[in-house]
């Protein structure tokens, strides 16, 4: 029962905005994933789980486009993991998908707290 109340207050991530969000948390230094997962978490008030199987190939496009760079280091639990940093791509582009998003919100919002042309709500 609790999985599923867990599964209807999930929020769907806008497609796109996973990337947008990994590279926000990058920019704020380097992380191994789950330091991602959740930094995203605790910065949203636990609204945004992103799971592994969504998360790692959104880094690994994000590698492939020059948007991140990686490397294996010691976590502070000396622990092998790969670290991700934003690459200076990453941050041009996510200055990008920053600006689109806000244009975004705001067309959303003005759709939903307006009213018909000419009418009334």
């Amino acid at each position: 029962m609790a999985r599923k109340d867990t599964y209807q207050n999930r929020i769907e991530l806008l497609q796109g905005t996973l990337d947008m969000l990994i590279l926000k948390t990058l920019q704020w230094g380097p992380q191994h994933g789950y330091g991602i997962v959740q930094a995203l978490r605790t910065r949203s008030g636990e609204v945004l789980q992103v799971e592994t199987g969504s998360l790692y190939p959104a880094l690994h496009r994000l590698e492939r486009q020059g948007w991140v760079s990686s490397e294996w280091k010691q976590t502070e639990s000396n622990q092998r993991a790969r670290f991700y940093q934003i690459t200076a791509a990453g941050k041009s582009q996510l200055a990008s998908d920053h600006s689109r998003w806000q244009q975004m919100v705001e067309a959303i919002a003005a759709v939903m707290q307006g009213s018909p042309a000419g009418g009334e709500e």
